[in-house]
């Protein structure tokens, strides 16, 4: 698989001729991120992780599904129709990649702010993305963990026994957005040193082969 690494938590994967999008949030570039697109997968309805009108713009242009928690179809809208609503622990096809979701539920930003759904997606039994959550995909080892770095909800020590307790072969930087370049050079330094794998935060419109 090729993945392209947008701003903030968006993933693109190319694999086998079909294409894939993951969270094509207000954050990175998802015009560019979608173009072509095959399917989509969503986390959580949050605008980091979608751009409701890049999405629209695109579908109109060439429709495609998107996967997600049933809870989306309020926040798509008119788009509702192209989703395929997905629960933790199911398997399915998506762009002619296997993919299976954990977890279910966003971190919690703060007791009086509402707990909304969210996914985790194991794509190709390589790469997991975990969206705004710290979940483990217990039973199944993964080769390369995008790891959210920074976020209202998240805490640096959570975040470093997150990335050791699902022991990647790899892990890239996610969900950086909000940081700016002495927060970025900061935390890189740190999850280098402590997370116990092979860590780097990828540049937008980066590549790598998985």
């Amino acid at each position: 698989m090729r993945l392209t690494k947008y701003a903030h938590s968006c993933l693109r994967v190319e694999h086998d001729g079909g294409v894939l999008v993951v969270d094509p949030g207000v954050f990175s570039d998802p015009a560019v991120a979608l173009d072509g697109a095959d399917a989509v997968l969503i986390t959580h309805e949050h605008p980091d992780h979608l751009d409701l009108a890049a999405l629209r713009l695109q579908l109109d242009r060439r429709p495609f599904p998107i996967h997600g928690p049933a809870s989306l179809a309020e926040a798509l809208g008119d788009a509702a129709e192209t989703l395929h609503p997905v629960t933790a622990g199911q398997s399915f096809t998506a762009a002619g990649v296997a993919v299976r979701a954990y977890g279910g539920r966003h971190a919690v930003i703060h007791p009086d702010i509402p707990v909304i759904d969210n996914l985790g997606y194991l794509i190709n039994d390589v790469v997991y993305h975990p969206g705004d959550s710290l979940v483990v995909p217990d039973e199944t080892p993964v080769d390369t963990l995008f790891a959210p770095i920074h976020a209202p909800w998240s805490k640096f020590a959570e975040v470093v026994d997150f990335i050791r307790a699902v022991a990647p072969r790899r892990a890239y930087a996610l969900h950086d957005a909000l940081l700016n370049d002495n927060g970025l050079g900061v935390l890189d330094r740190q999850y280098a040193a402590l997370s116990g794998t092979d860590y780097q935060r990828l540049e937008p419109g980066s590549r790598v082969d998985v």
